[in-house]
């Protein structure tokens, strides 16, 4: 019954990447089922190695440069061409990502995506006649402003002096003018992979929901949601974007407001996942699949909200496949994702979260194994048993019991969404 296994796992921040984690999770398979086919689709999002996934699958290349981090400092970074030639792929975690800002320097009000600008302007002395801008993992909270300026956009406050780079600059911002916009974009194609729940401004905009994961204090929330306003209404106000709703439009918030400063100059904004997997021919390969596996760092309530497992977990019931979730933290909403049929935390026991980091691939391994010969055990079980051990799990009774109910997602019968994990409480690790 497992004699094909697609693994099709997102990477876990700040840990491993979707390839990385991918190879963890074969490494569990094999050992329980080492004749399985196993077929390794590690899935981006738009962030950490979106460039050079789409540039291994199309056959085409990285391009390394110098450009300005989220810091202000030069960083090495780089963007993709692709096999057609015609297209270039920018991801901006890549030189304004949250990984590249050390955790005693997180602070979002300072960080800039001037970088992302530069990569755009050197996709461009490519001749490319697309630009696709890949947004996810940011460190940054500047609306885009930083990427404007770099694209030769000047900021300026009511008194006409430019501002200096970074969020917290965006309440002073009083007026753009685009004159010094690089002409070359009148004449190419932008387009922006984004998560579409994510928005620019309200009480869901992105200064709110993800400032404090960058290290933004609650005052400094406040002041990046207002300068966030501003920059929204100046926008709208001296580029205005046809047909955008530039405050709250999907995908706005998008890499801390990246999508809502992209959009002004006319970049089109649209789902990730129809963006980048189209690459990947993912339907058809979790077709042929007896269980799909996928990953992420936390399985919750925000996972429907656009994340990787719910994409794979979607597509997969498409073709009445059964789905497993493994993650570094079961949350609130963790049984609830449509289509995972079991989900299973990769942590034996409570561990420091630097630990947690340093051993992921390990741990992931080790949880593919536990998952796996818990799945093989409930394949065998008689219907009748396996039917009460499935309900016991739904119910958390045991994690034995659970387990058997993960044996559901590979066909023996058994409920869905039951806890596959020994440990019921869900890690702080995320």
């Amino acid at each position: 019954m497992l004699s094909r296994i697609a693994v099709a796992p997102s990477g876990f921040k700040e840990s491993l990447s979707a390839q990385a984690a991918a190879d963890a999770i074969a490494a569990g398979v094999r050992r329980v089922v080492p004749e399985a086919r196993i077929d390794l689709i590690p899935l981006v999002d738009g962030g950490e190695g979106t460039a050079a996934a789409l540039a291994a699958s199309t056959g085409g290349r990285l391009v390394a440069l110098p450009a300005t981090g989220p810091l202000g400092e030069p960083v090495g970074t780089h963007f993709a061409l692709l096999g057609s030639r015609d297209t270039a792929v920018v991801e901006m975690a890549a030189v304004a990502g949250l990984s590249l800002v050390p955790n005693r320097l997180r602070d979002p009000g300072a960080t800039t995506t001037y970088g992302v600008g530069e990569l755009i302007r050197a996709a461009l002395d490519q001749g490319v006649r697309r630009v696709l801008v890949g947004c996810g993992d940011s460190g940054t909270s500047d609306g885009g402003a930083g990427a404007l300026q770099a694209l030769g956009a000047r900021l300026l406050d009511a008194d006409g002096f430019e501002l200096p780079l970074g969020g917290q600059e965006l309440t002073r911002l009083h007026h753009i003018d685009p004159a010094g916009l690089d002409p070359r974009l009148r004449d190419v194609e932008l387009l922006v992979a984004c998560n579409p729940y994510n928005v620019l401004c309200g009480e869901r905009g992105v200064a709110r929901v993800f400032g404090p994961q960058k290290g933004a204090t609650p005052a400094q929330v406040e002041e990046l949601s207002a300068g966030l306003d501003n920059w929204a209404y100046v926008l709208t106000r001296d580029l205005p974007a046809a047909g955008t709703d530039l405050y709250g439009g999907p995908g706005t918030g998008a890499s801390g407001g990246l999508g809502a400063g992209l959009a002004a100059l006319g970049a089109r904004l649209l789902p990730r996942f129809e963006v980048l997997l189209d690459h990947l021919d993912l339907d058809a390969r979790l077709a042929r699949a007896d269980l799909v596996v996928t990953a992420e760092g936390a399985l919750d309530h925000q996972t429907p909200r656009g994340k990787v497992p719910a994409e794979v977990a979607r597509r997969a019931k498409l073709h009445g496949r059964p789905v497993l979730a493994l993650a570094g933290t079961l949350g609130e909403g963790a049984h609830d994702v449509p289509g995972v049929d079991a989900c299973h935390g990769i942590l034996p026991a409570p561990m420091a979260l630097a630990e947690a980091l340093v051993r992921a691939a390990e741990l992931l391994t080790d949880a593919t194994e536990r998952a796996l010969r818990m799945i093989r055990l409930g394949t065998r079980l008689p219907a009748g048993v396996a039917g009460a051990a499935g309900a016991a799990g739904a119910a958390g009774a045991a994690g034995a019991a659970g387990a058997a109910g993960a044996a559901g997602a590979a066909g023996a019968g058994l409920p869905a969404h039951a806890e596959v994990s020994g440990t019921q409480r869900p890690s702080s690790v995320r």
